[in-house]
């Protein structure tokens, strides 16, 4: 055998073991290389007299596979979104159903297969293990997990998960695993009966193949004539029935029918439990095709798998510039915002100055930090130790002359451009010509703030989004002056607290804040012609965004919103007042003082936890409800309204040369504020949801409707005219 990706030796006993080790990668995955290995392992085994049996493992450290290469998916999705005839149709099936045949030949080769579950074993590599007699799971890994998360992604397990694993654990078990992409450790994997045993790392492949020396005649459980699934299955069980019909309710509730993926594993786990699995695996793999030519699995897909992933890899990093090495790092402003990019420093491993005008505010910044690890400590995901250890690097002060040294300054006050002036400039005082002073700022153009900087070409804008902790996106804003190298200092910056960057040039509002905007924008502006609050915030939630409008409102502030509203209005020379919602926000924040959440009321009154309980009956004062009930047909105009006006501005962005790369609209529009995950983000909406000239015409007509905030520009045009993508007009860097 002529093997790329496996090792494979026969011992003395004649078990053999087949050690998966992709060359020059850092994590074992089912590339098509892969796959040609075991299917010539399989064929070795089963034709080879003296082989009585076979072990899978893993010869990384890392795990055992990461699942299958998406990055070679992408000519199966292409095929799939232009299949067309019957013969179209069936190439994708085929190319489908591969690994599914591949596996049940070797789930049915005759002999004894184990497997010695090393490290995670994601997608493709649990659905590897689920088709081996014997699992065996180590059980000296904290770390280790197994899941099958595709449906994360936009996809379904198309390698058998659908089929095995719910005839191991019983429908509802295996529910959460198949529709949530939930990770299982070691000791829950052996306790619903997903693995057989766990050991030791160092002792798995001995046991495995003693049980495969002990087990000569192993068969699968569904291969056997009396196998029963826990539970039931559907149709001769009506407790398999029940849970499959509250299933599709549930699923109806939490996705509103914008994730096919989800729809589309109940089907097959419905349909596939009653059949054998030879017919089973077929159902699975009709679906599996089936989901990858919806625009949902194309766009997330690319999205939140390999654009996400290049760009936490640097992929918007300028060429020919030396790492920057990070080595301390100073955060002027120790509020909300500052307290949580000096948590992220620290647990980055960077020593930290936090300065603010007084030590028990900068002191107050450190304990957000304290309080982090504390929860961390007591639930037992961080040792004291490492707490400490963690604390120690962040230093809070009043004193400047702390700053000296750092390769790196963000100011992270409010929104004052007098005051962040004052502090670039005394913050240049101490650190060296070739640190980089950024600003952690949302709204205010980065050009304007190095105005005060007397090196211009270091000064980048780097704009964290809140709760810093737990949001992955940093956008990083290039201003007329900033050069390629301090851009590419910010992203190693970026990379090295672990988040992810995208690049943009300046603006006021940037990318994300000036389009995000135009969803709650929408949303008051829908309440200002009389529809009800609660139909709104519904339809929010429909369309996919992750709160309605008003209530992302109330999240951000309404104080907030205010003040960059009349920032924003007096930069363009218009009137904010004059503006109906301008009004709305100044009465509701300065004549009812509801400033939102944090104050427990705002839109919305909130409980003692901080929960929404119910949407603030004084809107009634300004806001006469004239629609209190809407059909299908108009639920899904108001759905249209809120995704249109921000991909429109999206649009805009790249029209004004504010954004350049595809990656950085999609993957930039979903972690940064939550752009309808299932589309792929707001430019795969355009260009995969619609097409982009169906898109101009819907955005035409919604502009006729309802006014010129809607109305698509020359770009959009001339591209709709050529029949332009965006991911061609605006290719990744370098392709």
């Amino acid at each position: 055998m002529n093997l790329t990706q496996f090792s494979f030796e026969v011992g003395d006993n004649g078990v053999a073991l087949a050690k998966f080790d992709a060359p020059e990668r850092s994590m074992n995955t089912l590339t098509r290389a892969a796959n040609e290995d075991i299917a010539a392992i399989v064929k070795e085994v089963t034709e080879n007299d003296a082989i009585k049996g076979l072990v899978f493992t893993s010869g990384k450290e890392s795990g055992f596979c990461a699942g299958a290469d998406l990055g070679e998916m992408t000519g199966l999705l292409a095929l799939a979104s232009k299949a067309e005839t019957p013969e179209e149709k069936a190439e994708v099936f085929n190319m489908a159903f591969g690994i599914n045949k591949l596996f049940r030949e070797m789930e049915t080769c005759g002999k004894p297969v184990a497997i010695a579950i090393n490290g995670l074993a994601m997608g493709g590599g649990l659905e590897l293990a689920l088709a081996c007699h014997y699992r065996i799971i180590a059980d000296d890994q904290p770390k280790l997990r197994i899941a099958l998360p595709e449906g994360k992604i936009g996809l379904l397990p198309g390698g058998g998960g659908t089929q095995r694993l719910p005839r191991l654990m019983g429908i509802q078990a295996a529910a959460p695993y198949l529709l949530q992409g939930k990770t299982m450790k070691a000791a829950e994997a052996v306790s619903m009966g997903v693995c057989h045993a766990s050991a030791p790392t160092a002792e798995l492949v001995e046991k495995a193949t003693e049980w495969v020396l002990a087990n000569p005649k192993a068969v699968a459980p569904w291969d056997q004539p009396k196998f029963k699934v826990p539970g039931g299955i559907p149709n001769q069980h009506p407790m398999a029935t029940q849970v499959l019909m509250m299933g599709n309710a549930m699923i109806v509730k939490e996705t509103h029918g914008n994730y096919p993926a989800q729809k589309n594993i109940l089907s097959c786990v419905y349909e596939g439990l009653q059949l054998s699995m030879d017919l089973a695996i077929k159902v699975e793999s009709r679906y599996f095709a089936k989901t990858v030519a919806t625009p949902e699995a194309q766009g997330m897909v690319r999205t939140l798998f390999q654009s996400l992933q290049d760009l936490s890899k640097g992929a918007s990093r300028p060429e020919g510039v030396p790492k920057y090495e990070i080595n301390k790092v100073g955060v002027v402003g120790a509020g909300l915002m500052g307290a949580g990019i000096a948590y992220v420093q620290a647990a980055a491993g960077i020593p930290t100055i936090l300065v603010d005008v007084s030590q028990e505010s900068a002191d107050r910044g450190k304990d957000y930090s304290k309080r982090i690890v504390d929860k961390a400590v007591s639930r037992g995901k961080m040792t004291q130790e490492k707490a400490d250890a963690l604390l120690a690097l962040i230093t809070p002060t009043t004193d400047y002359d702390q700053l000296k040294g750092s390769d790196l300054i963000i100011e992270a006050v409010y929104e004052n451009p007098e005051l962040k002036a004052k502090i670039t400039a005394d913050c240049e005082a101490q650190i060296a010509d070739t640190a980089v002073m950024g600003s952690n700022t949302s709204t205010l153009p980065i050009t304007g703030l190095a105005e005060a900087s007397s090196r211009p070409d270091n000064f980048i804008g780097i704009h964290f989004f809140s709760p810093v902790e737990r949001m992955g996106l940093v956008e990083i804003i290039m201003g007329e002056k900033t050069s390629k190298e301090t851009l590419a200092k910010a992203i190693d910056y970026v990379l090295k607290i672990k988040k992810t960057p995208v690049a943009v040039n300046d603006f006021r509002g940037f990318y994300t804040s000036r389009c995000f905007s135009t969803y709650t924008h929408e949303g008051i502006t829908m309440l200002s012609e009389g529809i009800a609050p609660a139909i709104i915030e519904n339809v929010g939630r429909q369309s996919g965004m992750p709160m309605g409008p008003l209530e992302v409102s109330d999240s951000v502030g309404l104080d907030t919103g205010l003040k960059i509203g009349r920032q924003m209005a007096a930069a363009e020379g218009v009137d904010y007042n004059a503006d109906p919602l301008g009004a709305l926000t100044a009465w509701i924040v300065e004549e009812k003082d509801r400033v939102g959440r944090k104050a427990g009321k705002g839109y919305y009154d909130y409980d003692e936890k901080g929960k929404p309980s119910q949407i603030w009956k004084g809107l009634s004062e300004k806001i006469e409800v004239k629609t209190t009930e809407v059909s299908l047909e108009e639920r899904q105009e108001l759905i249209n309204r809120l995704l249109v006006r921000q991909s429109v501005e999206v649009a805009r962005c790249f029209e004004e040369g504010v954004i350049t790369d595809a990656r950085d609209g999609d993957v930039g529009s979903i972690l940064a504020w939550g752009f309808a995950p299932y589309t792929g983000g707001a430019v795969s909406y355009i260009d995969l949801k619609w097409g982009v000239a169906a898109f101009v015409a819907e955005a035409d007509r919604l502009a006729d409707a309802y006014g010129e905030r809607f109305r698509p520009g020359a770009m959009l045009r001339e591209m709709a005219t050529k029949g332009q993508t965006f991911y061609e007009r605006f290719p990744p860097a370098g392709k």
